[in-house]
């Protein structure tokens, strides 16, 4: 039986945010185990620990749910500090570059990457992504007209990216591991995640190619298979861990009022809850399942949408 302290993270194969906290809990040469969800809705056994979460992964540690691995590597970072994924020298630069990839490159390189890997991808993932963005279900032709259409941004930021490497640092930054190497690395990791057919859009590029293959070489770490009813089961018994102090600012709802967080792009399923903790980096909502009893569950500041609830 897992402990409340184990790290359990909820995940699929070619999820390429799953690939990046894998990357990083090998990083940092860590156990963990590993709940296998599905890639689609419904998610019966995600549902009771996030309040109607479903993007992958999250992160959970007993009753604490991290949700968005812009918080799940900042949770990591605050507990296990060593090796630092921000290092205080070029953390901020580092947060920029992540910003970018996962909000200007990752965007196009999805489209693309899926609308060339359909028959390789699970029949119904265009449906189910279109949901979440509140768009119409498109047809075969519109995915394939979307991947075409986005192939020139994605090829224009990957040679970005060359350009970055090509004064021989080793990392995304510089000499230093960062933020930056994970999040870039993931995008560029979903090109080949369930089909190496798009693998010559790197091939131009031998720094690119010779970095992913450092950050590749840190390996997921030691993961564990867990089933998902014992992920429920260990939260049932566990409560959530005391929230730290709050740094709010004055426009946020106070502290201990009833408030709804969403993510600001897709994936908007509200989730409802007392405000336990709020600061420049996170916001955390405790809530109660009939399943699983009281949970917690923490979001990143930036992406998402925090308002008070109002009767």
């Amino acid at each position: 039986m897992a402990k409340a302290h184990d790290l359990i993270l909820h995940n699929y194969d070619f999820s390429n945010y799953a690939e990046k906290a894998r990357i990083a809990l090998g990083y940092k040469g860590l156990k963990w185990c590993s709940v296998i969800i599905p890639e689609t809705a419904p998610k019966p056994s995600l549902t009771p620990l996030t309040g109607g979460y479903r993007r992958t992964p999250v992160l959970q540690i007993g009753a604490d749910i991290y949700c968005d691995t812009r918080l799940i590597l900042r949770e990591l970072e605050r507990r296990y500090p060593n090796p630092p994924i921000y290092p205080p020298e070029n953390a901020a630069l580092a947060r920029m570059i992540a910003f970018w990839a996962e909000n200007q490159l990752f965007r196009p390189m999805s489209l693309y990457v899926s609308g060339n890997n359909m028959d390789v991808l699970p029949a119904n993932l265009q449906a189910d992504r279109s949901r979440m963005r509140g768009l119409p279900i498109p047809d075969e032709a519109t995915v394939k007209r979307a991947a075409r259409r986005n192939g020139p941004p994605v090829r224009v930021q990957i040679a970005w990216v060359e350009e970055v490497l090509s004064d021989g640092r080793e990392w995304m930054t510089g000499s230093a591991v960062t933020i930056a190497d994970f999040a870039v690395y993931h995008a560029l990791w979903f090109i080949t995640a369930r089909s190496e057919r798009l693998a010559h859009e790197l091939d131009p590029y031998p720094h690119i190619k010779a970095w992913m293959a450092r950050v590749r070489a840190f390996g997921n770490g030691t993961p564990t298979s867990m089933q998902p009813d014992e992920a429920l089961a260990v939260a049932a018994a566990a409560e959530p861990e005391p929230p730290r102090a709050s740094k709010p600012f004055e426009e946020d709802p106070p502290v201990g009022s009833p408030v709804r967080i969403r993510a600001d792009d897709y994936g908007r399923d509200s989730i409802e809850g007392e405000l336990v903790l709020i600061d420049q980096e996170e916001i955390a909502l405790r809530r109660t399942d009939p399943v699983v009893g009281e949970m917690v569950v923490h979001f990143p500041r930036l992406g998402y949408d925090l308002r008070a609830v109002r009767a």
